[in-house]
């Protein structure tokens, strides 16, 4: 039987929660914007704002011992980006539903829901492992590490740097 990790499965529930929430933002935009410029103008904008709200509370709340090692800015353009395909997935079955039915058409916040039960695996996964993945995943492969010149160390004598040149020259050794 597959054993989910407890952080992974405290996550995903912390993610559903913010997601509900982001659907009474993306509910609230959408009603609130329909009159000024129309339901599909009002379902795109409101999806924007809402993805903003979550991508906020999700970085405070739901990711935060992930680290952020990425500027907030680029960081929530990393989660729009990364949910462009849990965007795809959420209004195409908002505008197919709007076009199958007028039932939902009328009632907008019925596919406004199901449109975010068919985007959210994708996006938990995607802002999992693109987003607010942080330094300290287990997963992660070992990097090389930069390290600043320090003129004390030894180096090589038959090394081509002009600067190694000017320390050997100055050493006592050899």
């Amino acid at each position: 039987m597959l054993k989910l990790p407890s952080e992974k499965i405290t996550q995903f529930l912390k993610f559903g929660i913010v997601g509900l929430l982001g659907l009474g933002w993306d509910t609230t935009a959408v009603y609130s914007l329909r009159p000024l410029v129309g339901l599909t103008t009002a379902t795109i904008a409101a999806y924007f704002i809402a993805a903003s709200i979550n991508w906020f509370i999700n970085r405070l709340w739901t990711f935060r011992k992930a680290g952020n090692q990425h500027h907030f800015v680029i960081q929530w353009f990393r989660f729009l980006a990364g949910n462009s395909l849990g965007f795809f997935l959420n209004r195409g079955c908002v505008f197919m539903l709007f076009h199958l039915s007028p039932i939902f058409k009328a009632n907008p916040v019925l596919a406004l829901a199901a449109g975010a039960a068919a985007g959210m695996m994708a996006n938990f996964h995607i802002s999992r492992k693109l987003v607010f993945h942080g330094e300290s995943r287990t997963d992660a492969r070992p990097c090389a590490q930069i390290v600043p010149f320090q003129p004390e160390r030894a180096v090589a004598q038959n090394a081509v740097s002009s600067r190694t040149a000017v320390v050997n020259s100055r050493s006592k050794v050899g």
